[in-house]
C-alpha cells in the first residue's frame, strides 16, 4: 500500500508499550501492507509497527530477501552467550553502535488468518528478532548498549541534523 515514514528517536510512540492486536480487520491488513512496503527498502531487516507510528504488536522483516510479517510476536526463546554485535536502527539513523544480543532468538505468532508463525535461526535474523520485539516493548537498541556506549551514542544523536 505505501512506504510510510520512520518515526525517529524523541517519538513517544517508540518508548511505549505496544497493544496486542486483537482482532484481525481491514485496518490490521492495512498495516501490514505498509510494513512491508516499508521494509522492502534498501538496507532494511526490519520495521516494527511503532516506527510507522502504529502502537500495535506487528513488525515486518527482510532478511537475505526472505520478506514477511508476524503479528502479536513473542520471543519465546533466545539461546548462546550473548555478544556484543554491531547494530544500527531506523529510528535513530547514522548511528551504528554494538548491543548485547544472543546469538539464536526463536519469535511465535501469528499471520493474518491467525495461524502460528514461527521464526527462528542465528545471526542477523536473531538479531531482527530481538531488535523487533523490542521495539514493540518501548525499547530501543540504545537501551542495550554499556553506559559508556550510551553516552557517546546520546552525544551523537544531540550533534545530528535529524534530532
Amino acid at each position: 500500500m505505501a512506504v510510510r515514514p520512520i518515526r525517529v528517536f524523541g517519538d513517544p510512540v517508540l518508548k511505549s508499550v505496544s497493544a496486542p492486536i486483537d482482532e484481525i480487520d481491514d485496518g490490521v491488513r492495512a498495516l501490514v501492507r505498509d510494513l512491508v512496503d516499508t521494509v522492502e527498502l534498501p538496507g532494511r531487516a526490519g520495521v516494527a509497527a511503532p516506527q510507522i507510528g502504529v502502537g500495535l504488536r506487528a513488525f515486518s522483516y527482510n532478511i537475505d530477501g526472505d520478506i514477511g510479517y508476524v503479528l502479536n510476536p513473542v520471543l519465546v526463546e533466545v539461546s548462546g552467550e550473548p555478544e556484543a554485535i554491531g547494530e544500527g536502527c531506523l529510528s535513530v539513523p547514522g548511528l551504528w553502535h554494538d548491543a548485547v544480543r544472543y546469538p539464536w532468538a526463536k519469535v511465535v505468532g501469528i499471520d493474518l488468518d491467525g495461524n502460528e508463525v514461527v521464526l527462528e535461526g542465528e545471526g542477523l535474523l536473531a538479531q531482527a528478532l530481538q531488535h523487533e520485539t523490542d521495539h514493540l516493548d518501548g525499547t530501543l537498541y540504545l537501551d542495550r548498549l554499556t553506559p559508556e556506549g550510551r553516552r557517546v551514542a546520546m552525544r551523537e544523536i544531540r550533534e545530528s541534523d535529524w534530532f
